[in-house]
């Protein structure tokens, strides 16, 4: 992936649809989860989305969301996703060979921005509730 939000995430390999199922179920424990689903169905996903209740946000946030792509060679691509009306706050936990940067890095809100060494783990489920963690800090402050 590029520095830019709007590139597409790394093409490097398969998804791991198991994994991702796995994710998926395990998200479902956690109090800001309301769903989750295989994106555009479970015959052909390209990708995992996990809705957040709109609940838990002000009035502002309209929807919230995790997109996932986790790749058999372990490689992952975590994009969180607010929206507010026409405009997006979002930011990326992503692990893929990159140049600039570690291989494991993120991309910092408000726009998914220059990517910056991240100490996310490579475990599906670490690196979900690490995310979800993260996702519950910035609520709170919300």
């Amino acid at each position: 992936m590029g520095d830019d939000a709007t590139d597409e995430p790394p093409t490097t390999g398969r998804l791991d649809q198991p994994t991702m199922q796995t994710i998926g179920r395990r998200a479902q424990s956690h109090r800001l989860v309301e769903s989750w689903e295989f994106v555009p169905d479970s015959l052909s996903p390209r990708s995992l989305e996990i809705s957040l209740h709109s609940t838990s946000y002000p009035e502002s946030v309209t929807a919230a969301r995790i997109e996932i792509h986790w790749f058999v060679t372990g490689d992952y691509y975590v994009h969180y996703i607010e929206s507010r009306g026409e405009t997006q706050y979002q930011c990326r936990w992503d692990r893929h060979p990159k140049t600039n940067t570690s291989r494991t890095h993120f991309h910092p809100p408000p726009d998914a921005g220059e990517a910056v060494d991240s100490p996310v783990g490579t475990h599906p489920l670490a690196v979900l509730f690490a995310v979800l963690d993260w996702i519950s800090e910035r609520v709170d402050q919300l």
